[in-house]
Protein backbone atom coordinates (compact mmCIF):
# COMPACT_ATOMS: atom_id res chain seq x y z
CA UNK A 1 0.00 0.00 0.00
CA UNK A 2 1.48 3.40 -0.43
CA UNK A 3 1.29 6.00 1.96
CA UNK A 4 -0.51 8.89 1.76
CA UNK A 5 0.86 12.47 3.68
CA UNK A 6 -2.26 13.80 4.60
CA UNK A 7 -2.89 17.14 3.62
CA UNK A 8 -1.61 20.14 5.98
CA UNK A 9 -4.61 22.91 6.70
CA UNK A 10 -4.05 26.28 5.12
CA UNK A 11 -2.48 28.93 7.08
CA UNK A 12 -4.30 31.37 8.42
CA UNK A 13 -4.78 34.63 6.43
CA UNK A 14 -2.34 37.20 7.33
CA UNK A 15 -4.43 40.07 9.31
CA UNK A 16 -3.43 43.71 9.17
CA UNK A 17 -1.70 45.22 12.18
CA UNK A 18 -4.02 45.98 14.75
CA UNK A 19 -3.96 48.96 17.23
CA UNK A 20 -1.71 48.49 20.03
CA UNK A 21 -3.35 47.32 23.47
CA UNK A 22 -2.90 48.32 26.91
CA UNK A 23 -1.13 44.83 27.75
CA UNK A 24 2.79 45.57 29.00
CA UNK A 25 5.22 45.92 26.22
CA UNK A 26 6.94 42.86 26.79
CA UNK A 27 4.09 41.23 26.22
CA UNK A 28 3.13 42.87 22.85
CA UNK A 29 6.26 42.67 21.01
CA UNK A 30 6.24 38.70 19.80
CA UNK A 31 2.95 39.35 17.30
CA UNK A 32 3.30 35.65 16.30
CA UNK A 33 2.48 34.32 19.92
CA UNK A 34 -0.35 36.89 20.56
CA UNK A 35 -1.96 35.53 17.52
CA UNK A 36 -2.55 31.99 18.59
CA UNK A 37 -4.44 33.55 21.49
CA UNK A 38 -7.02 34.55 19.76
CA UNK A 39 -8.03 31.56 18.10
CA UNK A 40 -10.23 28.14 19.89
CA UNK A 41 -8.84 25.98 17.27
CA UNK A 42 -5.78 25.05 19.16
CA UNK A 43 -7.39 24.54 22.43
CA UNK A 44 -7.52 21.57 22.23
CA UNK A 45 -5.07 20.91 20.59
CA UNK A 46 -2.39 18.35 22.05
CA UNK A 47 1.31 18.44 19.92
CA UNK A 48 2.22 15.22 21.68
CA UNK A 49 -0.03 13.30 19.44
CA UNK A 50 1.04 15.25 16.32
CA UNK A 51 4.25 14.25 17.30
CA UNK A 52 4.30 10.56 17.34
CA UNK A 53 2.59 10.28 14.69
CA UNK A 54 4.27 11.97 11.95
CA UNK A 55 7.93 12.34 13.43
CA UNK A 56 8.63 8.94 10.84
CA UNK A 57 7.92 11.53 8.29
CA UNK A 58 10.11 14.22 6.38
CA UNK A 59 9.47 17.84 6.54
CA UNK A 60 7.26 18.51 3.08
CA UNK A 61 10.61 20.40 0.88
CA UNK A 62 10.38 24.13 0.72
CA UNK A 63 7.97 24.18 3.98
CA UNK A 64 10.30 24.11 7.28
CA UNK A 65 8.13 23.15 10.68
CA UNK A 66 8.86 25.89 12.85
CA UNK A 67 6.94 25.03 15.95
CA UNK A 68 9.71 23.56 18.09
CA UNK A 69 11.16 26.76 17.69
CA UNK A 70 8.78 28.88 18.46
CA UNK A 71 7.92 26.52 21.59
CA UNK A 72 11.81 27.36 22.59
CA UNK A 73 11.14 31.12 21.51
CA UNK A 74 8.21 31.19 23.98
CA UNK A 75 10.17 29.58 26.85
CA UNK A 76 13.13 32.27 26.42
CA UNK A 77 10.46 34.81 26.54
CA UNK A 78 8.27 33.69 29.40
CA UNK A 79 11.55 33.49 31.72
CA UNK A 80 13.07 36.77 30.56
CA UNK A 81 9.54 38.51 31.55
CA UNK A 82 9.41 36.32 35.15
CA UNK A 83 13.19 37.99 35.21
CA UNK A 84 12.09 41.04 34.63
CA UNK A 85 8.85 41.20 36.44
CA UNK A 86 11.41 39.64 39.59
CA UNK A 87 13.72 42.36 39.30
CA UNK A 88 11.25 45.10 39.10
CA UNK A 89 9.50 43.63 42.15
CA UNK A 90 13.25 44.13 44.21
CA UNK A 91 13.37 47.19 42.84
CA UNK A 92 10.10 48.33 44.16
CA UNK A 93 10.28 46.96 47.54
CA UNK A 94 13.97 48.79 47.73
CA UNK A 95 12.14 52.20 46.74
CA UNK A 96 9.06 51.90 49.05
CA UNK A 97 11.16 49.69 52.43
CA UNK A 98 14.69 49.86 51.85
CA UNK A 99 16.94 52.97 52.06
CA UNK A 100 20.86 54.07 51.80
CA UNK A 101 22.43 54.27 54.95
CA UNK A 102 26.15 55.37 55.62
CA UNK A 103 28.92 53.66 58.01
CA UNK A 104 29.83 55.11 61.35
CA UNK A 105 30.30 58.02 62.69
CA UNK A 106 30.90 60.55 60.40
CA UNK A 107 34.01 62.39 59.14
CA UNK A 108 33.83 66.76 58.72
CA UNK A 109 32.07 68.77 61.17
CA UNK A 110 28.91 70.17 59.78
CA UNK A 111 26.42 72.82 61.42
CA UNK A 112 22.51 72.20 61.24
CA UNK A 113 19.81 73.88 62.50
CA UNK A 114 16.51 72.29 63.52
CA UNK A 115 13.50 75.03 62.98
CA UNK A 116 10.64 75.30 65.17
CA UNK A 117 8.54 72.66 64.56
CA UNK A 118 10.21 70.51 62.95
CA UNK A 119 8.98 66.86 62.80
CA UNK A 120 11.45 63.65 62.44
CA UNK A 121 10.79 63.06 59.00
CA UNK A 122 11.48 66.78 58.43
CA UNK A 123 14.50 66.82 60.18
CA UNK A 124 16.06 63.50 58.39
CA UNK A 125 14.97 65.16 54.72
CA UNK A 126 17.26 68.50 55.99
CA UNK A 127 20.05 66.08 57.39
CA UNK A 128 19.88 63.96 53.82
CA UNK A 129 20.03 67.17 52.15
CA UNK A 130 23.37 68.55 54.16
CA UNK A 131 24.74 65.20 53.40
CA UNK A 132 24.95 64.12 57.31
CA UNK A 133 22.67 61.10 56.55
CA UNK A 134 22.60 58.76 53.77
CA UNK A 135 18.82 59.22 53.36
CA UNK A 136 15.80 60.24 55.37
CA UNK A 137 14.73 56.90 55.98
CA UNK A 138 18.05 55.98 57.42
CA UNK A 139 17.51 58.35 60.07
CA UNK A 140 13.98 57.90 60.55
CA UNK A 141 14.45 54.23 61.05
CA UNK A 142 17.05 54.63 63.71
CA UNK A 143 15.05 57.17 65.47
CA UNK A 144 11.60 54.65 66.09
CA UNK A 145 11.16 54.49 69.79
CA UNK A 146 13.98 57.12 71.00
CA UNK A 147 11.89 59.27 72.97
CA UNK A 148 14.74 61.51 73.11
CA UNK A 149 14.43 62.30 69.42
CA UNK A 150 11.03 64.06 70.03
CA UNK A 151 12.48 66.31 72.54
CA UNK A 152 14.75 67.79 69.72
CA UNK A 153 14.47 71.84 70.18
CA UNK A 154 15.32 73.99 67.59
CA UNK A 155 18.49 75.41 67.27
CA UNK A 156 22.25 74.87 65.74
CA UNK A 157 23.75 71.74 66.37
CA UNK A 158 27.23 70.53 65.33
CA UNK A 159 27.02 67.41 63.03
CA UNK A 160 29.18 65.23 61.18
CA UNK A 161 28.89 64.26 57.37
CA UNK A 162 28.18 61.17 56.54
CA UNK A 163 27.49 59.67 59.47
CA UNK A 164 25.13 56.20 59.92
CA UNK A 165 21.90 56.82 60.85
CA UNK A 166 22.14 55.36 64.31
CA UNK A 167 25.16 57.94 64.68
CA UNK A 168 23.21 61.08 63.55
CA UNK A 169 20.22 60.08 66.12
CA UNK A 170 22.29 59.14 68.82
CA UNK A 171 24.55 62.75 68.37
CA UNK A 172 21.67 65.18 67.71
CA UNK A 173 20.16 63.69 70.70
CA UNK A 174 23.12 64.73 72.69
CA UNK A 175 22.87 68.15 74.59
CA UNK A 176 26.75 68.17 73.58
CA UNK A 177 25.69 68.60 70.32
CA UNK A 178 23.61 71.68 70.95
CA UNK A 179 25.07 75.08 69.93
CA UNK A 180 24.54 78.99 70.01
CA UNK A 181 21.89 78.87 72.47
CA UNK A 182 21.72 82.10 74.15
CA UNK A 183 19.31 83.03 76.82
CA UNK A 184 18.69 86.38 78.21
CA UNK A 185 16.67 86.97 81.20
CA UNK A 186 14.89 90.16 82.29
CA UNK A 187 17.18 92.83 84.55
CA UNK A 188 20.14 91.52 82.75
CA UNK A 189 22.59 94.50 81.55
CA UNK A 190 24.67 94.64 78.69
CA UNK A 191 27.80 94.95 80.98
CA UNK A 192 28.83 92.25 83.99
CA UNK A 193 27.70 92.62 87.23
CA UNK A 194 29.95 92.31 90.48
CA UNK A 195 27.55 90.31 93.50
CA UNK A 196 28.85 91.54 97.12
CA UNK A 197 30.32 87.98 97.26
CA UNK A 198 32.46 89.07 94.48
CA UNK A 199 30.66 86.16 92.23
CA UNK A 200 30.09 87.71 88.61
CA UNK A 201 27.04 87.52 86.85
CA UNK A 202 27.21 87.88 83.03
CA UNK A 203 25.85 90.90 80.86
CA UNK A 204 24.70 90.73 77.72
CA UNK A 205 27.87 90.74 75.94
CA UNK A 206 29.58 88.22 77.45
CA UNK A 207 26.72 86.06 77.00
CA UNK A 208 26.43 87.02 73.16
CA UNK A 209 29.87 85.76 73.01
CA UNK A 210 29.52 82.33 74.79
CA UNK A 211 27.17 81.77 72.47
CA UNK A 212 28.90 82.42 69.31
CA UNK A 213 31.21 79.69 70.49
CA UNK A 214 31.94 76.06 68.64
CA UNK A 215 34.46 73.85 67.42
CA UNK A 216 33.99 73.14 64.08
CA UNK A 217 36.89 71.09 62.53
CA UNK A 218 39.75 72.08 65.54
CA UNK A 219 39.09 75.53 64.68
CA UNK A 220 37.24 77.99 67.25
CA UNK A 221 34.07 80.28 66.14
CA UNK A 222 34.08 82.32 69.37
CA UNK A 223 33.44 86.15 69.34
CA UNK A 224 35.08 87.86 72.24
CA UNK A 225 32.31 90.51 74.33
CA UNK A 226 35.53 93.14 73.19
CA UNK A 227 34.54 92.46 69.41
CA UNK A 228 30.94 92.82 70.20
CA UNK A 229 31.32 95.63 72.18
CA UNK A 230 33.35 97.50 69.20
CA UNK A 231 30.81 96.24 66.36
CA UNK A 232 27.92 98.55 68.65
CA UNK A 233 30.17 101.32 69.33
CA UNK A 234 31.46 101.46 64.91
CA UNK A 235 27.58 100.82 64.21
CA UNK A 236 24.70 102.25 62.24
CA UNK A 237 21.63 101.81 64.70
CA UNK A 238 19.13 102.17 61.69
CA UNK A 239 20.91 99.19 59.64
CA UNK A 240 21.37 96.92 62.56
CA UNK A 241 17.10 97.14 62.93
CA UNK A 242 16.64 99.08 65.87
CA UNK A 243 13.36 100.71 65.80
CA UNK A 244 12.93 104.08 64.35
CA UNK A 245 11.72 105.67 67.58
CA UNK A 246 14.93 104.46 69.46
CA UNK A 247 17.94 105.99 67.30
CA UNK A 248 17.81 109.11 68.09
CA UNK A 249 17.07 109.19 72.15
CA UNK A 250 20.12 106.13 71.90
CA UNK A 251 21.99 108.06 69.28
CA UNK A 252 22.12 110.45 73.00
CA UNK A 253 24.15 107.61 75.36
CA UNK A 254 26.78 108.93 77.05
CA UNK A 255 29.05 105.75 75.39
CA UNK A 256 28.42 104.67 72.19
CA UNK A 257 28.71 100.90 73.66
CA UNK A 258 25.31 101.88 75.37
CA UNK A 259 23.33 102.68 73.04
CA UNK A 260 21.30 99.21 72.43
CA UNK A 261 21.12 98.85 76.43
CA UNK A 262 17.20 97.76 77.02
CA UNK A 263 17.06 97.37 73.28
CA UNK A 264 17.58 93.70 73.14
CA UNK A 265 14.02 92.04 74.67
CA UNK A 266 14.72 88.71 76.96
CA UNK A 267 14.32 85.57 75.17
CA UNK A 268 16.12 82.28 74.09
CA UNK A 269 18.05 82.83 70.70
CA UNK A 270 19.82 80.89 68.52
CA UNK A 271 23.04 82.27 66.99
CA UNK A 272 24.70 80.53 64.11
CA UNK A 273 28.53 79.25 65.15
CA UNK A 274 30.83 81.32 62.72
CA UNK A 275 28.67 84.43 62.25
CA UNK A 276 30.32 87.50 62.78
CA UNK A 277 29.98 90.12 65.58
CA UNK A 278 27.61 92.32 63.12
CA UNK A 279 25.49 89.64 62.28
CA UNK A 280 24.97 88.03 65.68
CA UNK A 281 24.17 91.87 66.63
CA UNK A 282 21.38 92.41 63.66
CA UNK A 283 19.85 89.22 64.40
CA UNK A 284 19.59 90.28 68.21
CA UNK A 285 18.07 93.51 67.37
CA UNK A 286 15.89 92.91 64.67
CA UNK A 287 14.32 89.95 66.67
CA UNK A 288 14.38 92.05 69.99
CA UNK A 289 12.03 94.58 67.98
CA UNK A 290 9.36 92.84 67.11
CA UNK A 291 9.38 91.19 70.80
CA UNK A 292 9.42 94.61 72.48
CA UNK A 293 6.57 95.68 69.63
CA UNK A 294 4.39 92.46 70.83
CA UNK A 295 4.68 93.77 74.37
CA UNK A 296 2.55 96.35 73.57
CA UNK A 297 5.25 99.38 73.18
CA UNK A 298 4.78 101.11 69.75
CA UNK A 299 4.58 105.17 68.79
CA UNK A 300 1.10 104.48 68.83
CA UNK A 301 1.11 102.95 72.41
CA UNK A 302 3.79 104.40 75.15
CA UNK A 303 3.13 105.60 78.95
CA UNK A 304 1.52 108.69 79.55
CA UNK A 305 2.77 111.81 77.80
CA UNK A 306 6.05 109.51 76.81
CA UNK A 307 7.60 108.43 74.28
CA UNK A 308 8.43 104.98 73.45
CA UNK A 309 11.90 105.25 74.38
CA UNK A 310 11.47 107.45 77.97
CA UNK A 311 8.20 104.33 77.97
CA UNK A 312 11.21 101.64 77.85
CA UNK A 313 13.66 103.46 80.46
CA UNK A 314 11.00 103.78 83.03
CA UNK A 315 9.80 100.14 82.01
CA UNK A 316 14.22 99.10 82.76
CA UNK A 317 13.96 101.04 86.33
CA UNK A 318 10.72 99.03 87.29
CA UNK A 319 12.67 95.87 86.32
CA UNK A 320 15.67 96.38 88.87
CA UNK A 321 13.37 98.08 91.02
CA UNK A 322 10.65 95.85 91.80
CA UNK A 323 9.43 92.59 91.89
CA UNK A 324 6.84 91.83 89.95
CA UNK A 325 3.74 91.93 92.28
CA UNK A 326 4.89 95.84 91.95
CA UNK A 327 5.54 96.46 88.91
CA UNK A 328 2.11 98.45 88.95
CA UNK A 329 2.75 100.56 92.10
CA UNK A 330 6.31 101.35 91.16
CA UNK A 331 5.09 102.75 87.56
CA UNK A 332 2.66 104.84 89.18
CA UNK A 333 5.56 106.06 92.14
CA UNK A 334 7.69 107.02 88.93
CA UNK A 335 5.21 108.87 86.66
CA UNK A 336 4.20 110.67 90.03
CA UNK A 337 7.97 111.93 90.73
CA UNK A 338 7.78 112.80 87.29
CA UNK A 339 5.23 114.56 87.00
CA UNK A 340 5.82 117.11 90.02
CA UNK A 341 9.64 117.66 88.87
CA UNK A 342 11.05 115.39 91.65
CA UNK A 343 14.20 113.33 91.55
CA UNK A 344 13.78 109.61 91.16
CA UNK A 345 16.21 108.84 93.61
CA UNK A 346 16.60 105.35 92.37
CA UNK A 347 19.47 103.13 93.25
CA UNK A 348 19.57 101.33 90.59
CA UNK A 349 20.70 103.78 88.47
CA UNK A 350 23.53 104.92 90.65
CA UNK A 351 24.69 101.33 90.33
CA UNK A 352 24.19 101.13 86.75
CA UNK A 353 27.50 102.88 85.89
CA UNK A 354 28.76 101.04 88.91
CA UNK A 355 28.06 97.58 87.68
CA UNK A 356 26.61 96.74 90.42
CA UNK A 357 23.27 94.45 91.67
CA UNK A 358 20.06 97.02 93.29
CA UNK A 359 21.73 97.56 96.63
CA UNK A 360 21.33 100.73 98.60
CA UNK A 361 23.85 103.44 97.57
CA UNK A 362 25.81 104.92 100.42
CA UNK A 363 26.02 108.78 100.26
CA UNK A 364 29.69 108.95 98.51
CA UNK A 365 27.99 107.14 95.62
CA UNK A 366 25.07 109.49 95.49
CA UNK A 367 26.93 112.64 95.38
CA UNK A 368 29.16 111.27 92.63
CA UNK A 369 28.13 113.63 89.29
CA UNK A 370 26.94 111.63 86.16
CA UNK A 371 23.77 111.08 83.60
CA UNK A 372 22.60 108.03 85.22
CA UNK A 373 22.68 109.55 88.97
CA UNK A 374 19.06 110.60 89.62
CA UNK A 375 19.91 111.36 92.84
CA UNK A 376 21.67 114.53 91.33
CA UNK A 377 19.37 114.78 88.13
CA UNK A 378 15.89 115.37 87.57
CA UNK A 379 14.24 113.46 85.22
CA UNK A 380 14.89 110.14 83.18
CA UNK A 381 18.51 108.47 82.55
CA UNK A 382 19.54 109.05 79.02
CA UNK A 383 19.16 105.30 78.42
CA UNK A 384 17.41 102.04 79.44
CA UNK A 385 19.48 100.39 82.35
CA UNK A 386 18.26 96.54 82.00
CA UNK A 387 16.39 94.13 79.98
CA UNK A 388 13.07 94.75 80.86
CA UNK A 389 10.36 91.91 80.53
CA UNK A 390 6.79 92.06 78.73
CA UNK A 391 5.32 92.53 82.76
CA UNK A 392 7.78 95.40 82.96
CA UNK A 393 6.54 97.58 79.53
CA UNK A 394 3.02 96.76 80.75
CA UNK A 395 3.16 98.34 83.46
CA UNK A 396 5.14 101.40 82.18
CA UNK A 397 2.66 101.94 79.58
CA UNK A 398 -0.41 102.07 81.50
CA UNK A 399 0.39 103.03 85.28
CA UNK A 400 -2.80 102.00 87.60
CA UNK A 401 -4.48 104.83 89.37
CA UNK A 402 -2.71 105.78 92.58
CA UNK A 403 -0.98 109.25 94.42
CA UNK A 404 2.22 106.71 95.63
CA UNK A 405 5.27 109.08 95.86
CA UNK A 406 7.81 106.83 98.12
CA UNK A 407 8.07 103.12 98.11
CA UNK A 408 10.83 101.10 100.08
CA UNK A 409 11.39 97.37 100.36
CA UNK A 410 9.82 96.03 103.78
CA UNK A 411 9.53 92.43 103.25
CA UNK A 412 12.15 90.06 102.34
CA UNK A 413 10.28 88.47 99.82
CA UNK A 414 10.83 91.37 98.47
CA UNK A 415 7.60 93.21 97.97
CA UNK A 416 7.54 97.09 98.40
CA UNK A 417 5.49 99.63 100.92
CA UNK A 418 4.26 102.23 99.41
CA UNK A 419 3.54 105.82 100.79
CA UNK A 420 1.56 108.99 99.63
CA UNK A 421 3.25 110.85 102.62
CA UNK A 422 6.79 111.71 104.03
CA UNK A 423 5.70 110.67 107.04
CA UNK A 424 4.11 107.61 106.07
CA UNK A 425 7.32 106.91 104.24
CA UNK A 426 9.36 106.90 107.76
CA UNK A 427 7.03 104.63 109.05
CA UNK A 428 7.96 102.13 106.34
CA UNK A 429 11.55 102.55 106.83
CA UNK A 430 11.09 102.01 110.30
CA UNK A 431 9.53 98.42 109.51
CA UNK A 432 11.85 97.85 107.20
CA UNK A 433 15.11 98.06 109.81
CA UNK A 434 12.90 96.23 112.12
CA UNK A 435 12.49 93.22 109.59
CA UNK A 436 16.03 93.05 108.86
CA UNK A 437 15.39 94.05 104.94
CA UNK A 438 17.07 97.61 105.48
Amino acid sequence: MTDVLPALAPSPPAESPRAPQEESELFAEDDEYADYDEYGDYEDYDESEYDEEYDDYDEEPGRPRKKKGKRALGWIAAIAVIALLAGGAWYGFNKFFGYEDFDGAGTDDVVFQVDDGDTTSAIGAKLASAGVVASTKAFVKAGEGNPKLARVQHGFYVMKSHMSGASAVDRITDAAARVGQLEIRPYTQFDDITQPDGKVTPGVYSLMAKASCAQLNGKSTCVSADDLRKAVDAADLKQLGVPDWAIEPANKADRKDRRLEGLIAPGVYDVKPGSTAQEILTQLVRSSAEAIQNAGLTPQSAGPEMTPYQTLIIASIIEREAVKADFGKLSRVIYNRLKINMRLQMDSTVNYVLDRPTLLTDEGERAKSGAYNTYKNTGLPPTPIAVASVDAIKAAVKPPDGDWVYFVKCEKNGLSCFAVTNDEHNRNRDLARQRGVI
